[in-house]
């Protein structure tokens, strides 16, 4: 079956390498155009087209696949399965309806919850128990497509983005060689979704991880977690930047109703305390501007942090 496979972050090279390693015949992958990247504006080359290029597999970069010339391109190399995972561009009717089977899509969360570009994250944030991945046949919505098949697995208490990426990524790549196989062998179903039941999730930016104290700290760590590596969740002590990377919860304040959200109300030698809304954080890794990640005992160790203090996401 001739395959071209779309995608561009590591999500899906671990698919597009699992293809290539059971044998399926790539022909092409599409990704996004190489980005200057950084301040010493590097060029930065997707996953895709660094695994695609290290296996001898032909790379087409498009800015806009909508484009007749791009569609005319995929077209010329007569696909029979178009894969997409985490493309980021929107396809058109004209390259969904080019190959045999379809296309197909793998889809970090268990549809129709969590549609949308922030799956993975949003699931973590929303105190879920367990996620996984759909492959679906792609229409024209927005991960609105025919399920072919499911895969679930339990979320851990101290999941990350990044541990739970790593995690889809894999079962993603698994379950689409399964998909591949069923195509082939004309043995799969197909069953369409209850968008009444659907969410959909909006996509992150930078500053996505403000942290506003005067919410809850229960979905405050959750959040931290959840925007673990990027783009991680941040606040501000005095004029830098402050990552927090790693917190747990006090559900009791130490000062009961007096402290502000935001207000530093305990210090130890080990870690700091933040009055939330309801409940508090206590800080245990986090990153100061222009510094590396380290735990709060060595951040505390050079910086002279006290009570009364207030942090801010502004």
């Amino acid at each position: 079956m001739r395959i071209v496979f779309m995608g561009t972050p590591d999500f899906a090279s671990a698919a597009l390498k699992k293809l290539i390693e059971s044998g399926e015949d790539v022909v092409m992958a599409v990704t996004q155009p190489d980005r200057k990247k950084g301040r010493g504006k590097g060029i930065a080359i997707s996953p895709v087209k660094e695994c695609a290029s290290e296996n001898g597999i032909e790379v087409f970069q498009p800015e806009r696949v909508k484009e007749a010339s791009a569609v005319q391109y995929i077209r010329d190399r007569a696909p029979e399965l178009i894969i997409v995972a985490a493309f980021g561009q929107i396809l058109s009717k004209e390259i969904l309806d080019i190959p045999k089977y379809g296309c197909i899509n793998i889809h970090a969360s268990i549809l129709p919850k969590y549609r949308g570009a922030s799956p993975i994250q949003s699931c973590i944030m929303a105190g879920e128990k367990e996620t996984g991945v759909t492959i679906m046949r792609m229409d024209e919505g927005l991960d609105t497509g025919d399920i072919i098949l499911q895969r679930s697995i339990p979320i851990a208490e101290d999941e990350t983005g990044g541990s739970l990426f790593d995690k889809l990524s894999e079962l993603g790549a698994s379950l689409m060689i399964e998909a591949v196989s069923d195509l082939k062998e004309g043995k799969t179903e197909y069953t369409p979704q209850d968008s009444s039941k659907s969410s959909y999730t909006a996509l992150l930016r930078k500053n996505s991880g403000r942290l506003d104290f005067s919410g809850e700290a229960v979905e405050l760590e959750r959040m931290i977690r959840a925007l673990d590596p990027w783009p991680s969740a941040w606040t501000k002590y005095g004029e830098k930047t402050l990552k927090i990377w790693k917190a747990h919860v006090i559900e009791d304040n130490i000062t009961g109703d007096t402290a502000k959200a935001g207000e530093i109300i305990s210090v130890t030698k080990d870690d700091f305390t933040i009055k939330c809304g309801n409940g508090s954080l206590v800080i245990e890794e986090l990153q100061q501007e222009g510094k590396k990640r380290m735990s709060s005992h060595d951040f505390l160790l050079g910086m002279k942090v006290k009570t009364g203090d207030i942090l801010k996401g502004e």
